[in-house]
């Protein structure tokens, strides 16, 4: 896919103002970095703008949209410029070229206090290193960005109880952070993020130092957390697997530049060069395609009263349906019928998995 195809799959999302807009993004580190965006030496290999130039482009042109209430999924090898793309975003470190648009606002143009007003109201981070405050109890570390806000203490500890309560910690108000284990310390991060009520929150690899459990059973929370309170989440990490469980769409990047951004089946059934090819062959292709993909049409002399079902049911979930039927299911969008799947389709992508 050429980089304008992959931008305008990127900034694909609907008529609605997205909740954050990154248009044509660079972070260049390096003497004279500002020459490089827009130049030809922006179109060199990393080796060669290094040896040239001595700058380093860790962002390269990235534009996407994420639309409200989305979990969008950043993800990329070491190196690949996801970390260093969320912290621009946020304005943690400043890019040098582009612009980030939250919710309509250009956070690239906003001064020093407006940058602090929509930190504290409009968005939040939580981080892979937790950042708690060891000589406070857990109540008080949630309700530390609200201390800072100014809120009063009484509703300020009303909001951090309520938070606590809603990622589970219930009970450990005034445990202090060493008395907690790994995973109990991220809800604690969790909760202060949600404390003061963001529209968006950005989690920048926040479970890859937990073991395998805890890490499994933190993303059910936060897909628990987003289904309750529908926050638009944007999600950094390396690992595939999170990504395509966490993830509404996946942006993939490689050596800083955008290659692909789509859905989980899309990556899967549609990976638009080998190195996403190579990323995604080891995924089960049944536990993400969904029934669009392998609907075909009807065979002569098939029966055409099988059941119905969406095109969206992923086709591990649609085996028993498919198994149990006396003819081809019909796949039917909006009263349009796309095509049927029938006992050998399913097999085919069963018996292929991971090729």
């Amino acid at each position: 896919m050429s980089s304008t195809a992959a931008a305008e799959t990127a900034t694909t999302t609907g008529t609605a103002t997205p909740a954050v807009s990154v248009r044509n993004l660079w972070k260049v580190f390096g003497p004279k970095a500002e020459s490089v965006p827009g130049s030809p030496d922006g179109e060199l290999p990393s080796a060669e703008l290094k040896a040239k130039t001595g700058c380093v482009a860790a962002v390269r042109d990235v534009s996407f949209d994420v639309a409200p209430g989305e979990v969008f999924v950043v993800m990329g090898l070491s190196g690949s410029g996801k970390s260093t793309l969320v912290r621009c975003v946020t304005r943690l470190i400043e890019p040098t070229a582009g612009d980030v648009l939250i919710e309509g606002d250009n956070l690239s143009a906003a001064d020093a206090k407006r940058l602090r007003e929509l930190r504290r109201n409009r968005f939040a981070m939580v981080f892979q290193h937790f950042g708690l405050l060891p000589h406070r109890r857990v109540v008080d570390n949630v309700a530390y960005g609200l201390e800072v806000r100014g809120d009063d203490k009484a509703s300020r500890t009303k909001r951090a109880q309520e938070v606590i309560e809603l990622v589970g910690l219930s009970g450990f108000e005034n445990s202090f952070p060493d008395q907690l284990s790994g995973g109990m310390q991220q809800r604690v991060g969790l909760a202060r993020a949600l404390a003061g009520d963001p529209d968006i929150m950005f989690f920048d690899e926040p479970f890859s130092a937990l073991d395998p459990l805890i890490r499994r059973g933190m993303q059910d929370e936060v897909l628990r957390l987003h289904h309750e309170v529908g926050k638009t989440m944007v999600f950094i990490t390396h690992d595939l697997s999170e990504a395509l469980r966490l993830g509404d769409r996946i942006l993939i990047m490689r050596h800083g530049r955008l290659v692909q951004c789509g859905r989980p089946d899309e990556l899967v059934g549609a990976p638009a060069d080998d190195y996403v090819r190579d990323f995604t062959r080891d995924i089960p292709r049944s536990h993400v395609l969904t029934m669009r993909w392998i609907a075909r049409p009807l065979a002569e002399g098939e029966g055409s009263d099988g059941p119905e079902v969406s095109p969206d049911l992923v086709i591990r979930d649609s085996i028993p349906i498919v198994s149990g039927a006396a003819s081809p299911v019909r796949v039917v969008d909006n009263g349009a019928l796309l095509g049927v799947v029938g006992r050998d389709d399913l097999l085919a992508v069963i018996g292929g998995q991971g090729s």
